[in-house]
Order: structure tokens, then C-alpha cells, then sequence
């Protein structure tokens, strides 16, 4: 089987090559800027794409008769690819999860401080030439509520508790394990000073925190989303924004990524934006290639 690492960024490219031994089946690398449309001659032959954030539309992916396996850079394929629609033409979507827990968890907490202290907004103004020092949030004995007690959820845990902060969590299935104090999740939302989503996508979680919800959060509250853009109903938050009932957002993940320019979330001045990077680390980067080269050596191993 041949493999085709699709979207290998500048910033992927040398990692790759450091972590790719010679024992290694053959990848091909492509750099170059491509469209959906490209896929069809990108993957002609090709019986494994692996895919760091390039969406794979399945009537495209029906187009590329050889394809067999797509090996997702992360967890959150759903957001990129109809994974049941694959599987359908013979395709099997393949998912890594656990390489960037503290990673993705640090930029959490990173958000979290830069929406408590609207670091971005001065850092803008001062760079622009107003010297406006602006008041901000303490965090030390603040609430935070984590939505979702994954390895990421835990890791932002710990680090709050560390920072002073108060934790409470939320899971879909309750971990009685976990010693994070466990509640529901509207009980969550309405206590929590500062917010963090912590959850995979799914059909269960798509646009969990909807209106309804965003109204159950403290008026002045921050709302940090490092998962996946489509767990909050973007309309709803847009309105807590900007209506102020919400402090700030900080957000690394939207319903269409790359964000535009004159997306309403890149306009308002009470949002904190990064740009899907939560999980980009050296360390993580590496952990990250390596599983996904592991698993082409095990397809090229035992081929269907």
C-alpha cells in the first residue's frame, strides 16, 4: 500500500523528517496549497492519505477509486470528513487520540488568562499607539467548570487547581475515579466563573451549548473552547458576546476554519483568537507523526 501525507505544513514538514525512520514504509509528502477538487489526482493510487486538518468532502473521496485508509492527524475528524459516508465506499477513518493532552491543556489555561486579562485587546492598542491598561479578572479562587473529564479535560483540571482555582466538572458518563467534585451540566454552567469544553465531537455533543445554555452562564463569565467549534451554537454565542452578558471567549476552533477576516467572532473586541493551535508543540508534534506513521506501518503490515 501507498501512503500520501496530504497537507504536510512548513511547520509539520521537518518534524516529519526527523521522526521518519528508514525502516519506515515510504510516505509521500505534499506541500503544495491544493482544493477538494485536487483530491481525485492527489490520491490517485494512493491506498492511505494521512490528513492533518484538510477537509475530504465524500463525493471527492468517491472519486479516488484506490483509497483505503485515512489516517487523521488528531481526534476530531468528524469535523473534516462524513466518516460513516466513508466507511460506506470502503474507507476507514483512523484517529489519534492522547499525543497533545498537555499541550492542547496548556493553551487552555493560556486562553484562559488572556481572556481574564484581555491581553490581546492591549496588545493591540499598544501597537496601534493607545496606552490604555485595562482592569481585569483574578483567577485565584474563581470556578472553573471543565465540560468533558477526557485526558485533556483532567490536564486542565490539575493545572487550575494548582492556579487556586475552584474545580467542578461535567462528563457524559460520570468518573467516579476522577476526584474533580462532578456535577450536572446546566448546575455546571451556572456556577462556573470561567468555563472550559473539553469534548470530542459527536452526534450526542454537536451544539450542546446552545441558547438555552449560554443563558445558564454567569453574566460576566468566559467561555474557553480548545475542542471543536460545533459543540456551541455559533449564532448564540455571537449574541452573548455581544450583548456583553458573557465577558470574553477564547476560542482556537470554529465551525469553518481557516476563520475569515470578516467572520462576526473576528470583529468583536471581547473575543481571544488562535488559530486551531492548542496541540501544536514540538513535543506534541512529534508523538503525533510518530502514532501516525505507526499505524501505516501496520496497515502496509496486515492489508486487507
Amino acid at each position: 500500500m501507498t501512503a500520501l501525507f496530504i497537507d504536510c505544513n512548513h511547520q509539520l514538514e521537518p518534524v516529519f523528517h526527523r521522526v521518519h525512520r528508514p525502516d519506515d514504509p515510504p510516505i509521500a509528502v505534499n506541500t503544495a496549497p491544493f482544493s477538494s477538487a485536487d483530491l481525485p489526482r492527489l490520491l490517485a493510487g494512493r491506498a492511505i492519505c494521512l490528513d492533518d486538518h484538510s477537509y475530504l468532502p465524500t463525493e471527492q473521496v468517491a472519486a479516488c477509486p484506490d483509497l483505503r485508509h485515512v489516517v487523521f492527524l488528531g481526534t476530531g475528524a468528524a469535523s473534516y470528513m462524513d466518516i460513516a459516508a466513508l466507511k460506506g465506499l470502503g474507507v476507514t477513518v483512523h484517529t489519534i487520540k492522547g499525543y497533545g493532552d498537555t499541550a492542547v491543556a496548556e493553551h487552555t489555561v493560556a486562553l484562559m488568562f488572556a481572556c481574564a486579562r484581555d491581553l490581546a485587546r492591549m496588545d493591540r492598542d499598544v501597537r496601534a499607539g493607545t496606552w490604555k491598561p485595562l482592569e481585569g479578572l483574578q483567577l485565584l479562587g474563581k470556578t472553573l467548570g471543565v465540560v468533558g473529564l477526557g485526558g485533556i479535560g483532567r490536564e486542565v483540571a490539575r493545572i487550575a487547581a494548582g492556579l487556586g482555582m475552584t474545580v467542578i466538572a461535567w462528563n457524559r458518563t460520570p468518573r467516579p475515579e476522577i476526584a474533580v467534585p462532578q456535577v450536572a451540566l446546566d448546575e455546571l454552567l451556572a456556577r462556573a466563573d470561567v468555563v472550559s469544553l473539553n469534548l470530542t465531537l459527536s452526534d450526542e455533543t454537536r451544539g450542546l451549548i446552545d441558547a438555552r445554555r449560554l443563558g445558564l452562564m454567569k453574566p460576566g463569565a468566559i467561555l474557553v473552547n480548545t475542542a471543536r467549534g460545533a459543540l456551541v451554537d455559533e449564532a448564540a454565542l455571537i449574541d452573548a458576546l455581544t450583548s456583553r452578558r458573557l465577558a470574553h471567549a477564547g476560542l482556537d476552533v470554529f465551525h469553518a476554519e481557516p476563520l475569515k477576516a470578516d467572520h462576526p467572532l473576528a470583529r468583536l473586541d471581547n473575543v481571544t483568537l488562535t488559530a486551531h493551535a492548542a496541540f501544536r508543540t514540538r513535543e506534541a508534534s512529534e508523538t503525533l507523526i510518530r502514532r501516525a506513521i505507526d499505524i501505516v506501518r501496520g496497515l502496509v503490515a496486515t492489508p486487507a
